[in-house]
């Protein structure tokens, strides 16, 4: 396969594919407020590519896990691409990410009051930088669930902010530091007065149909009146638009590319590798999204839970095989776990390894750690080493500083469940959970040319 390079003839500067590749990564965050609004989004590339859905509630034959497939659950999303003559020998080649950010959430009786302003009540949801949050226009958005077995997604505008205490009422800020409770200083505004949030919900809500893909225009159906929410899964959501800047405009200021980097970079690399020749014995190439991974990946859509080994099985199943030939399919299967890492930080460099320094623009890095937070070893070393080779793309690698534990991913959940080698990495980022972080505009490309080059197998 053929890749264009990411960088111009000047190292520092982009060059026009990268500008584009990060500029759609902006689009696609855009469209993606919620772990929700990325499935449909991710779905609605896969069809536009000639992807075509699948339901967990209906039987699958042969025919239906061949070609290009997706199926939902929930905020989560599996897509496929099964090649010409694949049978119940076939293996896999899987690249995984998270649809979740971290994120304030909407409580269940969201109405508060003080004096004559109208707050809204939310949750931590996952680990983000309480103070990013604050002082910024912020949207609502995510799953509604409605009387009837109705569902429907929601995206309101700017409608709520978090004001910090002037510094005229805090005078040791600067010297002591912002000292925030969760539950007294992060409750957002959202209005004068009593505001019915069910209502502010309802009126920026568009209906999913049966299928649970958003309602077309020839499919009638009625506004969602307040009174019928039943429940929801609603977060907030920073209201600036991603943007490049820089001297050369070689960064991408953004919005949840802690994971929406990983999804979007594996979402079109299998849109590529669908789209392309692949000779026999190719592996059945395969995406997974999952949910939750920002508060531990144990749901029914994490992946912790059975969503993607259910899909397998049903698969291979309908492929011919049974219990035997899926547990040789799994040994010679390999996994991509792609989420978002730390580069470097010019600022605090004492919080990193004094040796290994992953940095912006310098591709994709495999993430290592010792106590298997992360799931590479030194099998899986090679083989994306292998991918990026043939993508022509330079990869770095990612330890942490011994003092500085470091998080995890979907990648050791995901092994331990299937034990197929799986192989962390990620893009590098500044500003990791922040309500807008930063990447290098080369760098999704990058990981997206990887990607693919792993999916071809």
């Amino acid at each position: 396969m053929t890749t264009t390079s990411a960088l111009s003839s000047s190292p520092a500067v982009p060059s026009r594919t990268a500008r584009a590749t990060a500029q759609d990564l902006g689009a696609f965050v855009t469209a993606s407020p919620s772990a929700f609004h990325a499935v449909q989004e991710t779905a609605r590339r896969l069809r536009e590519a000639g992807f075509t859905p699948l339901q967990e509630t209906d039987h699958w034959s042969a025919q239906d896990v061949t070609g290009d497939r997706y199926v939902i659950r929930d905020g989560s999303i599996i897509a496929w691409s099964t090649p010409g003559g694949a049978d119940a020998t076939t293996a896999w080649r899987i690249v995984g990410s998270h649809t979740d950010s971290p994120a304030l959430k909407l409580k269940p009786n969201p109405e508060l009051r003080h004096e004559e302003l109208s707050q809204v009540g939310v949750e931590i949801y996952g680990g983000p930088l309480l103070n990013s949050w604050l002082d910024r226009e912020l949207r609502l958005a995510g799953l509604l669930t409605l009387t009837g077995g109705r569902r429907a997604l929601v995206a309101t505008p700017p409608v709520l902010r978090v004001p910090q205490l002037a510094v005229h009422l805090d005078r040791a800020v600067n010297k002591d530091g912002l000292q925030l409770d969760p539950q007294r200083h992060m409750q957002p505004i959202v209005g004068i007065g009593e505001v019915d949030v069910r209502a502010l919900l309802a009126a920026h809500a568009d209906p999913l149909d049966e299928s649970g893909h958003p309602a077309t225009d020839d499919t009638p159906l009625d506004p969602i009146d307040p009174d019928d929410i039943v429940g929801f899964d609603v977060v907030t959501v920073d209201a600036q638009a991603p943007a490049l800047f820089g001297a050369d405009e070689e960064f991408l200021a953004s919005a949840r590319l802690d994971n929406l980097s990983s999804v979007h970079a594996e979402t079109q690399a299998l849109i590529t590798v669908a789209g392309s020749e692949r000779g026999e014995g190719a592996p059945i190439a395969l995406l997974v999204a999952n949910d939750h991974e920002e508060v531990g990946s144990a749901s029914r859509s994490g992946a912790a839970g059975p969503f993607l080994e259910d899909v397998l099985v049903r698969m291979h199943a309908a492929l011919g095989g049974d219990d035997s030939s899926r547990r040789r399919a799994f040994a010679s299967s390999m996994v991509l776990s792609a989420d978002a890492g730390h580069a470097a930080h010019p600022n605090y460099p004492e919080r990193h390894d004094p040796v290994t320094r992953p940095r912006l623009g310098e591709g994709p890095m495999l993430k290592i750690n010792a106590q298997q937070r992360y799931a590479t070893d030194a099998v899986g070393i090679a083989a994306f080493a292998a991918a990026c080779e043939q993508a022509g793309v330079p990869h770095q690698h990612f330890v942490s500083n011994n003092a500085m534990p470091c998080g995890s991913t979907i990648g050791p959940i995901t092994a331990t469940r299937l034990g197929m080698t799986t192989i962390d990495v990620g893009i590098t980022l500044l500003s990791m959970h922040s309500a807008r972080e930063m990447c290098a505009t080369v760098d999704p490309l990058l990981l997206q040319q990887a990607s693919a080059a792993f999916l071809h197998g």
